[in-house]
């Protein structure tokens, strides 16, 4: 009897824990969905935030969008190059003794910049000096033979025959110092030659040869260019070309240096590139140290108008990546997401999407 009472009450117990415990987790289940839905906070009531009550008491900072018309502008990628420069090479085939100047050397026009051998040339001209001295004794006595001849004839003590013949000698020795002379002065010429001139102020680029190479005739030894001749050289798409004129200003930006200068169209080439249908556009530009043959620059080509919205860089709020700005909508405040552009110089920021003319935009 005992054993059964026992047996019902572990029997009552177990259906009270398969009861009580699923209970149990789905209270426990309930009460976290309840939880995570917000039910235990504090109820707020729909209204403006602090900042919104903020601005709205500002109203009297209020921006009204406009549209505006700007010039727009095609960058063209284009490189600075030097108008005046120049190759320095040997005429003649000779031993280099000495160059005086290295890459990023400053030079005048006129300074020796390479020296070659000139010892045979020299040897040379002597010879050439020495035969026109001999030919001008020859000539010397020639002339005096021939005026001789001259007087004797007039008294008729020699014939014609042999006044020809002096006069014929005459001019014979004549001709001979005439080539004497040249060959001289050819000779002083090829010994010009050995000493290599600068012929222009510019800046040394490169070098490409060393005392004791033999130079070949033709073959680059330097080069140089004149800082002071800079300009902007691009191949600008014909639609664009075909509308600048010689003397237009254009704006050259120069990333590197974070500069923009002002260029003048100094040339353009009558003739398109097949292969891009673009044009060959020169701009000259003024002066400037940090400027080198060879750097990148940007041609902005005038490419037509655009409207756009601008609106004050302190109106702009952010969040997160997103950019908005705060509207007043017939006296109610309201948040507008808002796309941008790029920022103006006076702080003003083009609009791309998102706001239309006439909107209220409030400053923060």
């Amino acid at each position: 009897m005992i054993n059964n009472e026992s047996q019902k009450s572990v029997a009552k117990k177990s259906m009270i824990q398969k009861v009580i415990i699923p209970v149990m987790a789905l209270t426990v289940l309930l009460l976290m969905v309840a939880w995570l839905a917000g039910s235990f906070d504090e109820k707020v009531a729909p209204a403006l935030n602090e900042r919104s009550k903020l601005t709205q008491a500002n109203q009297e900072n209020i921006y009204t969008v406009v549209a505006r018309t700007t010039a727009v502008y095609e960058p063209v990628a284009a490189s600075i190059e030097a108008k005046q420069a120049t190759i320095i090479s040997s005429r003649i085939l000779a031993r280099i003794n000495k160059i005086d100047f290295r890459a990023g050397d400053l030079v005048k026009k006129g300074d020796v910049l390479i020296e070659l051998e000139q010892h045979d040339l020299n040897s040379q001209m002597q010879q050439a000096k020495q035969s026109v001295n001999a030919m001008k004794a020859r000539h010397k006595e020639a002339k005096q033979n021939y005026d001789r001849a001259v007087e004797l004839f007039k008294t008729k003590l020699i014939s014609e025959f042999e006044l020809d013949k002096s006069n014929a000698n005459y001019q014979s020795i004549v001709a001979e110092l005439t080539a004497q002379e040249q060959a001289l002065s050819q000779t002083e010429t090829t010994l010009s030659y050995a000493t290599l001139l600068a012929p222009i102020d510019g800046r040394i680029v490169d070098r490409f040869a060393e005392p004791g190479d033999t130079a070949q005739p033709g073959t680059k030894l330097l080069s140089l260019y004149n800082p002071l001749s800079l300009r902007v050289e691009a191949q600008v798409r014909e639609k664009l070309a075909l509308t600048l004129t010689h003397g237009q200003n254009i704006a050259v930006e120069l990333p590197t240096i974070n500069i923009t200068l002002t260029g003048e169209v100094e040339e353009i080439v009558p003739a398109a590139n097949t292969g891009s249908r673009s044009f060959l556009i020169k701009a000259r530009i003024n002066y400037n140290e940090k400027l080198l043959p060879g750097m990148y620059a940007r041609m902005l080509i005038p490419a037509g108008e655009q409207t756009t919205l601008r609106i004050p860089e302190n109106s702009i709020a952010h969040v997160g990546q997103l950019d908005f700005v705060w509207l007043n909508v017939e006296g109610e405040i309201q948040r507008r997401f808002i796309r941008l552009g790029k920022k103006d110089q006076d702080n003003m920021v083009v609009v791309i999407s998102g706001l239309n003319v006439g909107d209220k935009v409030l400053s923060l």
